[in-house]
């Protein structure tokens, strides 16, 4: 197999060939067809993430072929298309788990961080934790699902059911949040950096209400906000705009620290909460909508060896929707 390989934190990524891996019990090997770049995958390279496996293959949304399975798998053939997201195992057994709350437990192991992930040809996956695809999407179109629209669609139900809401940071989980929060009939506001053009028009040719700067106010005050950009000066600006009772969600899984600000931004009932993970129902409901909707999902292709390409490109915001990598495209 060939992969793209994280030997220390802040370099490039290295391609390496080497040995498949054997599949364990309840484990399946995965024929990487594509896997999306997400920027989550930016803190594991960077370093934001503490204790990530080194060496390692980052990447979260994969696509593939089940190649080889292991002992006790049932669920899954060989020739099955699935996806495997960032929730890669869990303990089974922790407070959390035991109360459906598994994308919260003690014990978890994560796709592409504390396991060898999909910037590769192959992986090795946890069959239970491995997901069916809508068939209508192809399979770079299938792989921003898995993280981007998964966390998206998490954020978007923990949001509320507000009318107006606010997408600030416009890139691949927004641009998917933005049509199913359309397809609910909801007011989408879109909040980019500030001066970006492009990604405005990106955002209105799927049907935003308006789009401008993060430094703008909306036209109309917002019932809920999702915040999908690592930047925690945006809390009080969004805060700001959302009305007595609102919800801000934080959507990212990491943020530069968050300023200090007026107490009356956040009085009036208006709640903060993050957004952690997911759960395998998440996964099962968000691919059922999925394929009712369809989405218009928007990628740009790189080869498995152009990886660091795809990072350099998500890093400064070049890229409208998602990376995607290829292996052998």
């Amino acid at each position: 197999m060939e992969a793209m390989i994280l030997e220390a934190i802040g370099e490039p990524l290295k391609l390496v060939t080497r040995p498949a891996p054997d599949v364990g019990p309840g484990q399946v090997l995965v024929e990487i067809a594509a896997c999306a770049v997400c920027r989550t995958d930016l803190h594991v390279i960077d370093g934001d993430l503490p204790k990530a496996k080194l060496p390692l293959v980052p990447g979260h949304e994969i696509v593939g072929r089940i190649a080889a399975i292991g002992e006790g798998v049932t669920q899954f053939f060989l020739g099955d298309r699935v996806g495997v997201p960032w929730l890669g195992r869990t303990c089974g057994n922790c407070t959390y788990c035991r109360s459906g709350h598994e994308n919260l437990c003690d014990d978890p192991l994560f796709t592409g961080y504390q396991t060898d992930g999909g910037f590769a040809t192959h992986a090795v996956a946890c069959a239970d934790f491995c997901l069916p695809l809508p068939p209508q999407y192809d399979d770079a179109h299938a792989a921003p699902l898995l993280c981007a629209g998964l966390i998206g669609h998490r954020a978007l139900v923990a949001a509320g059911e507000g009318r107006r809401l606010g997408l600030y940071g416009f890139g691949a989980a927004a641009h998917i949040v933005a049509q199913i929060a359309r397809y609910q009939q909801r007011k989408v506001f879109a909040f980019t950096r500030p001066g970006d053009r492009k990604t405005c028009e990106f955002a209105l040719s799927l049907g935003c209400e308006w789009a401008g700067g993060s430094n703008e106010a909306p036209p109309e005050p917002l019932d809920a906000a999702i915040i999908l950009a690592p930047v925690g000066d945006l809390v009080p600006t969004a805060l700001g705009h959302i009305v007595k009772g609102g919800t801000l969600v934080l959507g990212g899984i990491h943020m530069s620290p968050i300023p200090s600000m007026r107490y009356e931004l956040l009085w009036g009932e208006r709640v903060i909460r993050s957004v952690a993970n997911l759960t395998r129902r998440d996964g099962a409901d968000f691919m059922a909508l999925a394929a009712r909707l369809p989405l218009h999902v928007s990628v740009e292709r790189f080869a498995l060896e152009k990886a660091n390409e795809a990072i350099r490109s998500l890093r400064e915001g070049a890229i409208d929707g998602a990376a995607v990598l290829v292996p052998g495209g």
